[in-house]
């Protein structure tokens, strides 16, 4: 059991760092609720025990100070609906007196919700007297926010200094964040697959060269194929492409190719001749993509190929998607690597999906529940990934 779980909250004011940064539509409306439900099993649990709740968060990047649209109170309805009806109650600050008030009345079975954390500058710096002030509000600290793990924050990194000992933990959500990365990186059954997409090969050169020790097999999709593909010597017409990458795409092959660990790089696309959902498309094979067109998806053939490797693959990891899937067009590399996941999964794969488009694309396809687990945490899953050390996880693990 792990400390969380065995811990008994009866009587104890639980102060949760929750990662409640959903996105609002106009109206204040959420239009994506995972990172709330993920947070709801860890506050049901320190309800039952009889123990109170406090929840903080921080909501978008506001510039100065407080500002409604940043405001927490906009999801404070949602949170009581999530947790069956239970009230939230509403502090409009996350320090000072209200706060401070609003806290020390909590009755056991109590949920009290504080304001924005980011109106003060002093969170994100790492201020230590702010941290302080946030750590006298509960007698217990419990750290739920996966997707802020990466940062050394206020409410993340530093206010657990101010608990001693079994007095600071993770909750489930990150505690099953930390133990799916875990298993995947240094537990994996083999062959091991990662598939990586999105745009730049910038954005992924340090988790590919951390996966190259660790993993069986790399497929690449999305944008950042057609770096690869030009850096050996082929055709990509305007396709995207970071030129100064190129001879960086060249060594990271050789490495893989030294180190054992087969390279995908996809055989054809779905070319349009602009960006765009009514553009003209066309299928080719990626040794000649013809000038002015861009390559949009993966083809038929690189989805073939990519399904056999991850159809025998018994760990995956799926970061970044393999082309515009937010277009009906070209969905279909993406929607089918989804379904491919899937099928791995029910056939005993550990599978692992994280960053925002690839969670994106799992949910628009409904396939979420069918894949061993969704990360909540997009920038923190890719650092974890990197191999770097999370000052959200190093400071309850201190």
């Amino acid at each position: 059991m792990s400390a969380f779980q065995s811990h008994n909250f009866s009587g104890q004011k639980a102060l949760i760092r929750v990662d409640f940064n959903v996105p609002l539509n106009e109206k204040f409306e959420i239009t994506d609720d995972n990172r709330i439900k993920g947070a709801i099993p860890t506050i049901q649990k320190i309800l039952k025990d009889g123990g109170s709740v406090i929840l903080m968060s921080h909501l978008g990047r506001p510039k100065d100070g407080p500002t409604d649209k940043y405001s927490l109170k906009h999801v404070v309805n949602h949170i009581s609906e999530s947790l069956g009806g239970v009230k939230v109650d509403f502090a409009n600050d996350c320090i000072g007196e209200e706060a401070t008030h609003k806290a020390a009345a909590l009755l056991p079975g109590e949920v009290l919700l504080l304001e924005n954390l980011r109106f003060y500058k002093e969170e994100e710096k790492g201020d230590e007297a702010f941290a302080q002030k946030l750590s006298k509000l509960g007698d217990v600290y419990v750290n739920d926010a996966f997707g802020t793990a990466h940062r050394a924050h206020a409410s993340t990194a530093i206010i657990a200094k101010f608990f001693e000992g079994d007095k600071k933990m993770f909750g489930l959500l990150m505690e099953n964040e930390v133990s799916s990365a875990e298993k995947v990186l240094h537990k994996s059954e083999r062959p091991f697959t990662a598939i990586l997409g999105g745009a730049k090969v910038s954005d992924k050169i340090l988790i590919i060269e951390n996966l190259l020790g660790r993993a069986n097999h790399i497929i690449i999709g999305g944008g950042m194929a057609y770096t690869f593909l030009k850096a050996q010597g082929k055709e990509i017409g305007s396709s995207l492409c970071e030129e100064d990458k190129l001879d960086l795409a060249n060594e990271l092959l050789a490495k893989a190719k030294s180190k054992g660990v087969e390279f995908h790089l996809p055989k054809d696309s779905v070319i349009a001749e602009k960006f765009d959902a009514n553009a003209n498309t066309q299928f080719v094979t990626n040794d000649s993509i013809p000038k002015g067109w861009m390559g949009l998806d993966i083809g038929e053939e690189a989805i073939k190929d990519f399904g056999q490797v991850i159809l025998s693959s018994k760990t995956i990891l799926w970061n970044g998607p393999m082309g515009v899937f937010e277009m009906e067009k070209f969905q279909k590399g993406t929607r089918s690597v989804a379904d491919f996941v899937a099928e791995a999964t029910s056939q005993g794969a550990f599978t692992l999906v994280g960053g925002g488009d690839s969670v994106a694309a799992v949910n628009k396809f409904g396939l979420a529940d069918k894949v061993s687990y969704v990360s909540t945490g997009g920038g923190a899953m890719l650092e974890y990934f990197e191999g770097k050390e999370l000052p959200g996880i190093a400071a309850i693990n201190k």
